[in-house]
């Protein structure tokens, strides 16, 4: 063998060990090196007036502002974006969802959600194909497909403090499942905080508080699913409250999304 093909294996060995390190590190204390290498994608003016209605864009700095515009155009090219009933979708049924799955990957290097390629709209709640009955959004993983009534995912936009938001509540389904079936660091770390999470609230005394104050709403408890989506909702509209009721249950799942207090707080 060449000298030089004796120097590209060993280079090669040193990049691999060199990645198992790397990833070994960033799984133990909790960051990505490679959150955000690139920041050069634009929207379409059209699409970027809507962005900047957008609250949780708007309370980012410019720095940070650059990045979610990069990753929604991002996330955009990557996704088809279609109507049940109509033959094209509106700039805005394209620019909110996207925003949504954004500010919810916003901590993460991974934000495009492999999981789906398809966001299909309804104007109202559907009936579902697989087990007939009435929903106001379905995440299909064999599909590949997020369905979402379009009248409820307005609702959960215009209201910030009810904690019921159907698009965050949706695409964390989808982050959920990705966690289950993907090896990225991403998915590892969020896959760790959620084994956390559900032990922290078996302990008795969590469980007790959980019952005594009722601060989550009864269908959080239907499973571990339904459980992480309501606690991203409450996450979202009301995090004071949540890390003053349940502060070690609001650090795991910020530690999960890799969340910086100045995206979640008010200055």
């Amino acid at each position: 063998m060449a000298p030089y093909a004796f120097a590209a294996v060993g280079i090669g060995f040193v990049l691999f060990f060199a990645h198992l390190i790397l990833r070994k590190l960033q799984l133990k204390n909790d960051f990505v090196w490679n959150r955000q290498l690139f920041t050069y994608r634009k929207l379409p003016q059209a699409q970027k007036r809507i962005l900047e209605t957008f609250p949780f864009y708007q309370k980012l700095s410019k720095k940070y502002q650059r990045q979610f515009e990069h990753r929604m155009a991002a996330f955009i090219k990557d996704k088809d974006f279609k109507h049940r009933y109509e033959s094209t979708v509106s700039d805005a049924q394209i620019v909110y969802p996207a925003a949504v799955a954004i500010q919810l990957s916003f901590g993460r290097a991974n934000y495009l959600y492999s999981k789906v390629n398809t966001i299909l709209f309804f104007e109202q709640a559907f009936q579902s194909p697989t087990n007939e009955t009435m929903h106001k959004g379905e995440y299909n993983p064999s599909a590949k497909v997020l369905a979402l009534s379009w009248e409820d995912f307005l609702r959960g936009l215009a209201v910030d403090d009810d904690n019921l938001h159907l698009g965050l509540h949706e695409f964390m389904h989808v982050m959920h499942f990705e966690s289950k079936h993907s090896t990225d660091v991403d998915s590892a770390r969020f896959h760790k905080y959620e084994q956390k999470i559900l032990r922290h609230i078996m302990q008795p005394e969590v469980r007790e508080k959980l019952d005594h104050t009722k601060y989550f709403r009864e269908y959080a408890f239907t499973n571990e699913y339904e459980f992480l989506s309501v606690l991203t909702e409450y996450f979202f509209e009301s995090p004071a409250d949540f890390k003053s009721g349940f502060p070690v249950l609001f650090e795991y799942f910020k530690t999960a999304l890799l969340f910086r207090d100045e995206w979640v707080f008010d200055s």
